[in-house]
């Protein structure tokens, strides 16, 4: 919400509301329209990588998996069967 100082309210804006850093702004509200500037045209978006860049968790479960495989750490047998075909089957698919 923007703050109207000459007449001591808050804009109460509904229509065309988006978030921006400074909080949800009204198109009258936006940081370059309180500037006196164009507003920036909407990019493309997400860039196509983002959904296949690999997770750190994946990357920790990997490594979880080995630890367990290994004897590391301890499991239940069915848990160390399953850890080292995980681990079997990630070893054949890269090249060393």
């Amino acid at each position: 919400m923007h703050w109207l100082g000459a007449e001591q309210r808050h804009c109460h804006a509904t229509d065309g509301v988006r978030p921006y850093l400074t909080g949800p702004c009204c198109p009258a509200h936006t940081p370059n329209a309180l500037r006196g500037l164009p507003e920036v045209p909407a990019g493309p978006g997400m860039p196509a990588g983002a959904w296949v860049t690999p997770s750190p968790l994946n990357e920790s479960r990997v490594a979880d998996a080995r630890a367990v495989a290994s004897g590391k750490r301890r499991s239940s047998p069915q848990t160390y069967r399953a850890a080292q075909a995980a681990v079997d089957h990630h070893q054949k698919g890269t090249t060393r």
